[in-house]
């Protein structure tokens, strides 16, 4: 029987190029909204524009992906300046857990990724639990200091920019405002992509070198189906658009609780967010993110498993 890991150069090149070639794209137009949204977007503006109400927010929070789709890979710079301009973090976290999934091209691809195997079923509850989970995770925010959360330059942002922003009338011109925005992009894009590239690499490794048969064996029980999936789904660092589709071919022998986990843990916590969320967050509070979305999805997903006939 062949070794649980082995590695393989070759092979770890491929996979590193084609997670980075993949996601560089999407964090590359999320700093250029990041970047638009600092010179253009008035301060305090979505905090106004959301409800009050703490819970209402959360919910719209977790809806705004499907006007605002953004892949998980840009959507973390984009919301490190919405913070900036005055968006509450619960919200933002609601955002950004919410948005790879639950936008209208990944439940297109789902579905197709799922025909023939109950794709209505498999999306509206990939949709649904990617909601619940955001809306859940940013209440419990909600009642955390910004202190414990935000990393100090990002917390020292938050807190200053507002009172500076609203005070400024701005008289720079577009053209200006427009370089002005190049520059907060570049400067965004070189932060995220030095945790980025590191979390390429971590989940190049594991996906290249970790013998994925050792995990079929785990698939006749539904909760060691659905840990091992979660944990598959972090060490493969997929986009939110295309893990359907390994899901559907490749996982056909797991439970549907297990491939149900696999696709809303993936795209809210793997190897390479792991480390593109220490640039925003602090990094206790990004090791608490991970365990507890393991928990509260696996939870989740089993229950409904089990509800399945």
């Amino acid at each position: 029987m062949p070794g649980w890991f082995s590695f393989s150069f070759p092979d770890f090149c491929y996979a590193f190029l084609s997670v980075l070639l993949e996601g560089v794209p999407f964090i590359l137009l999320g700093t250029l909204i990041s970047g638009l949204i600092d010179q253009f977007l008035p301060a305090r503006l979505m905090a106004r524009l959301l409800p009050r109400n703490v819970f209402l927010g959360a919910c719209v929070s977790g809806l705004l992906g499907l006007i605002f789709p953004m892949c998980e890979c840009g959507v973390v710079p984009v919301i490190r300046r919405l913070i900036a301009k005055g968006l509450p973090v619960s919200n933002a976290i609601t955002y950004m857990l919410a948005a790879p999934i639950v936008n209208p091209i990944v439940a297109v691809s789902t579905y197709v990724a799922f025909s023939g195997q109950g794709p209505a079923e498999m999306t509206s509850h990939r949709l649904l639990v990617g909601f619940v989970v955001a809306v859940i995770v940013g209440l419990a925010v909600h009642h955390l200091s910004l202190k414990s959360v935000l990393r100090p330059a990002v917390l020292e942002s938050a807190l200053a920019f507002g009172a500076s922003a609203e005070s400024a009338s701005r008289p720079e011109s577009f053209r200006l405002r427009l370089a002005a925005a190049l520059r907060v992009a570049v400067a965004d894009f070189l932060d995220v992509m030095r945790f980025f590239i590191i979390g390429v690499a971590v989940a190049a490794t594991f996906s290249t070198g970790v013998n994925q048969e050792v995990i079929l064996p785990l698939a006749l029980n539904p909760w060691l189906a659905t840990g091992s999936l979660m944990g598959f789904a972090m060490i493969l660092s997929l986009c939110s658009t295309s893990d359907a589709f390994v899901a559907a071919s490749s996982l056909a022998a797991f439970p549907f609780a297990a491939k149900l986990a696999f696709l809303v843990f993936g795209p809210m916590m793997d190897l390479k967010l792991l480390f593109v969320y220490s640039s925003v967050f602090r990094p206790r509070f990004v090791v608490g993110l991970l365990i507890g979305l393991f928990v509260l999805i696996g939870l989740i997903c089993v229950r409904l498993g089990g509800l399945q006939p």
